[in-house]
């Protein structure tokens, strides 16, 4: 019965937002679809100014995937991370993770296709992509989107976030399904 009712109250809440939205509006005296258009307006010249820093950031991304940089910094990384007991089949997702969440979900997924979803290694790249971001993909979206060309402290801060969640994945994982 419960279920049901979910299941019914979930199909009608979007199509019941819009229509109380449209309700409201006429209401109000607000031509809908003069302010659709021009909102519709509005986001298309956002999209146009973000095609640059994107090409920038998807140029970048292929210059290390391809280069080989991001093998030479594996290599550099494994000392420590060997150190830590970190997995070494994280490593790549870590880099990869705060730079492209395209490459970084292509990279879990072969994770847990040769590890296997209730690996210690896949759970600790499962969890990873919930608690880290995409930091140099949200820095170039929000930041060209409104032309803030001096990022400040944001990337440190983001990248230290991207750490903390990192370490942190990888601690409770290790504590929850480590042996």
């Amino acid at each position: 019965m419960l279920g049901k009712m979910i299941s019914i109250i979930s199909v009608w809440t979007i199509p019941a937002i819009i229509l109380i939205t449209l309700v409201y509006a006429n209401i109000k005296g607000v031509k809908v679809f003069d302010v659709f258009v021009e909102g519709a307006k509005e986001g298309f010249d956002t999209a146009v100014k973000l095609i640059p820093f994107l090409i920038a950031m998807l140029v970048a991304i292929t210059l290390l995937r391809e280069s080989g940089a991001m093998d030479v910094i594996t290599h550099f990384l494994m000392p420590l991370f060997n150190l830590l007991s970190i997995p070494s089949d994280i490593l790549p997702l870590a880099i990869m993770r705060p730079v492209s969440g395209s490459s970084a979900l292509a990279i879990t997924t072969e994770i847990l296709q040769n590890k296997g979803p209730d690996s210690l290694v896949g759970r600790i790249a499962s969890t990873m992509m919930g608690s880290t971001d995409t930091t140099f993909f949200v820095l170039t979206v929000y930041f060209g989107s409104v032309g803030i060309k001096k990022i400040r402290h944001s990337l440190t801060v983001g990248l230290l976030a991207d750490m903390a969640g990192f370490l942190a994945a990888v601690l409770i994982c290790n504590k929850v399904f480590g042996g």
